[in-house]
């Protein structure tokens, strides 16, 4: 059979890494997926800049409408990233009945349910497996792997830039600033972070998790979403003190009242799986009600992993060329009239522990005073800890963790506490997961 032809919407550093191993593999491949697969033209904002890959046979063009147009060309590969210019050539793609495989999750996140209805009606296949965890198969895994199950819950380690400057503000000591500063010259952090550190890149990863795990519509601007660029050195260091580590993590949680879907920094406990990926790895584990929690790990970026995943969405585009649409995989794991209208729960209806630091006058009746707010709060102290102060000093540092509460109760108790005479500034709050099962 001849090769199926697939043009390819940008040639950065995932877009190289997907024609070197569509090369190095070409035979393994084919015989995975029936038929050869071929890139016969590529576009590029540059056609001078040097490559990672051989582009000889590949027909080279800065226009990426040329490529979608291109009656030659079978399945689009959009790797161009941002939201406005891939939905529009990703729209024409489908409308011109071409499957499209792509690594943005920004696009998905933000206008996946417009362009999946587009798709079924269309009866073509948009794969994304590459946009969330580079190269791990977590994706294919929930939709597919995991499909006799009822997810209760999934939470990962989805950001490797986030994930980098907490291993090391952990191990070396360092501030989050310096550290950051590091995560840039090593090219882990853009010039621009915020994406990465405030949480937005990890939200966009979840939103497309939870919506396959629980067949909700994807639901971005309804996820609680918080960075790290305010954790401190003392935050990692009491947290390591207790027994615990700080994670940047994405959390999707099945719920009676609905879905708890949040981005922030939490402590999770030193013996767990999650708290012992560093550096720049991602991890997901994924609660299920038949198989139990299960762990994938693995690079979440880089040129090969995530062309991986490209790879991997290719070959299952090419598998379902003779499928009858209405018989394949749905994009969001459950039949399209079957999606759930669960509500995304807001943060203030979260249940989880706390960890909480404030500065307070160090004399005796205080410690009374805020385990009086808390109680009156009903929220229960599970250990305090609290720092000599230097001699002389008038205020010390106090540290407690608390039982499991709702978060509007721990709002209420914080801005009572912070009204406290006896408390200087304002009261640090990170969250605690234990993670059942863990």
């Amino acid at each position: 059979m001849k090769p199926i032809r697939v043009g390819l919407l940008g040639l950065g550093t995932v877009g190289g890494g997907t024609v070197n191993v569509l090369a190095r593999n070409r035979e393994e491949i084919a015989r995975r997926a029936g038929r050869a697969i071929e890139v016969v033209q590529a576009s590029a904002r540059d056609l001078g800049k040097a490559r990672i890959c051989d582009t000889t046979g590949i027909e080279l063009t800065t226009d990426p409408f040329a490529v979608v147009d291109n009656p030659a060309v079978e399945v689009v590969v959009e790797l161009i990233g941002g939201t406005d210019l891939a939905r529009e050539l990703v729209e024409r793609a489908v409308a011109a009945g071409k499957h499209v495989v792509t690594a943005n999750k920004a696009l998905i996140a933000h206008h996946g349910n417009t362009i999946f209805e587009a798709a079924h009606r269309a009866g073509v296949t948009v794969a994304f497996e590459a946009a969330v965890a580079g190269g791990i198969p977590i994706i294919k895994a929930i939709r597919e792997g995991l499909a006799g199950n009822r997810i209760e819950w999934l939470a990962g380690i989805i950001n490797g830039t986030s994930n980098f400057i907490l291993t090391e503000m952990r191990s070396a000591g360092r501030a989050f600033d310096d550290v950051l500063a590091e995560a840039q010259r090593l090219g882990y952090a853009e010039a621009d972070p915020t994406f990465d550190v405030e949480g937005i890149d990890a939200a966009h990863k979840l939103t497309i998790l939870a919506a396959i795990a629980f067949g909700v519509p994807l639901a971005f601007d309804r996820a609680y979403t918080e960075g790290i660029s305010r954790i401190a050195p003392e935050d990692v260091g009491y947290a390591e003190q207790l027994g615990y580590r700080i994670k940047h993590l994405g959390i999707a949680r099945r719920r009676d009242e609905g879905i708890e879907l949040r981005v922030h920094p939490a402590l999770v406990p030193a013996s767990a799986i999650l708290a012992n990926v560093d550096g720049v790895m991602n991890a997901v584990m994924v609660r299920g009600d038949a198989i139990g929690p299960t762990l994938f790990y693995g690079a979440g970026a880089g040129a090969e992993p995530t062309a991986s995943a490209v790879v991997a969405d290719l070959v299952d585009v090419v598998r379902a060329l003779t499928t009858d649409p209405e018989n394949r995989v749905p994009h969001l794991a459950f039949q399209p009239d079957a999606i759930s209208d669960a509500p995304i729960l807001p943060v203030a209806q979260a249940r989880t522990a706390y960890y909480l630091r404030m500065t307070a006058l160090d004399r005796p009746g205080v410690l009374a005073d805020i385990a009086t707010v808390l109680g009156r709060a009903g929220i229960s102290i599970e250990a305090v800890v609290q720092k000599e102060p230097p001699q002389g000093a008038e205020f010390a540092q106090l540290v407690m963790l608390t039982h499991r509460v709702l978060e509007r109760q721990m709002d209420e108790a914080i801005a009572a506490v912070e009204a406290l005479s006896s408390i200087r500034g304002s009261v640090t709050r990170i969250r605690v997961e234990h993670l059942e099962g863990a």
